[in-house]
C-alpha cells in the first residue's frame, strides 16, 4: 500500500529532526551559562547590583547541579559505562586523540542531549585517567554517586537564598557549613584515594595536572570560598558577606 503524503510528512519531520545536532562542550556551557544566569539576573532584577561572590557561586552551584545529574546517570548507566570505557580505550590506541577532548567536541542529536546513555560517556572517557570510575568498588565512584543524590536539593535551596535572601542568614549559614565541608573534605579524600592507589603512575603529568589536580581544584576553592561565606553569615547574622 503506498504510503500517504501525511505519513510521508511525518518521517520526513523525524528525519530532520534526527539530522538536528549540537556539539556536546556547546551544549553543557549553554546550560551552565543559562543556570548561573538565572540567579545572577534574578538578584539584578530584585536587588537591582551584582556582586562578584554571589556570582562565583551561582556558577559553582550551576555546575555541581550538571554533575549531579551526570552522578545519576554514573549509578543508573554503571554497566553501560563500564563497556563504554573500554570502547575508549581502544578508541585512544587506535586514533591517538584525547577521549575527553573527542567526547565534548562530538555532536548528539537534540533528541538524546538529555539521555543518560550519552552521558554515561562523560564517566568512561574520565576512567581513561582514573579507573575508578568504571569499578563500583572503589571511593571515588561511591563518593559521586553520593553527591549525586544527596546535594541537588541543598545546592538549590542555597542557590536561592544567596539570591533573594528568603532563609534567614543563620539557617543559610548552617546549611552552607554542612554542604561545603563535605565538598572540601570529600574531594581531599578523593585525592588522597587517587595517590594511594597509586593512580598517578598510569597517566601523564599533563593528564595528572589537567584532569585530575586541575579539575577537582576548582571544587575545593569554591567550596572554601562558600564556608567563608557561610561563617559570615552566621557570625554576622545577615547577608552583608554577599553585598546584601
Amino acid at each position: 500500500m503506498p504510503e500517504s503524503r501525511a505519513d510521508r510528512a511525518i518521517h520526513e519531520h523525524d528525519a530532520d529532526q534526527a539530522r538536528l545536532t549540537i556539539p556536546v562542550g556547546l551544549f553543557l556551557a549553554l546550560i551552565v551559562a543559562a543556570l548561573a544566569l538565572s540567579g545572577i539576573g534574578t538578584r539584578y532584577y530584585v536587588h537591582g547590583d551584582l556582586n562578584v561572590i554571589h556570582a562565583l557561586l551561582s556558577l559553582f552551584f550551576s555546575i555541581n547541579l550538571l554533575i549531579c545529574y551526570w552522578e545519576v546517570c554514573l549509578f543508573i548507566r554503571r554497566n553501560h559505562i563500564e563497556t563504554r570505557a573500554e570502547y575508549w580505550r581502544e578508541r585512544l590506541r587506535q586514533s591517538g586523540r584525547t577521549p575527553a577532548f573527542e567526547f565534548f567536541v562530538s555532536k548528539a542529536p537534540f533528541t538524546r542531549v538529555l539521555s543518560p546513555t550519552l552521558w554515561a560517556d562523560v564517566w568512561a572517557t574520565y576512567s581513561q585517567y582514573d579507573d575508578s570510575y568504571a569499578d563500583r568498588r572503589t571511593f571515588g565512584y561511591n563518593a559521586d554517586i553520593a553527591n549525586g543524590f544527596v546535594t541537588p536539593v541543598p545546592s538549590l535551596i542555597l542557590y536561592a537564598a544567596y539570591t533573594v535572601d528568603f532563609l534567614p542568614a543563620l539557617f543559610a549559614g548552617i546549611l552552607g557549613i554542612m554542604m561545603f565541608w563535605q565538598w572540601t573534605y570529600v574531594t581531599s579524600v578523593y585525592w588522597v584515594s587517587f595517590f594511594v592507589a597509586k593512580r598517578q603512575t598510569r597517566i601523564s603529568r599533563r593528564e595528572l595536572y589537567l584532569y585530575i589536580l586541575a579539575i577537582n581544584s576548582f571544587w575545593v576553592l569554591c567550596a572554601l570560598l562558600g564556608l567563608y561565606v557561610s561563617i559570615h553569615l552566621i557570625v554576622d547574622g545577615n547577608y552583608s558577606i554577599l553585598g546584601y
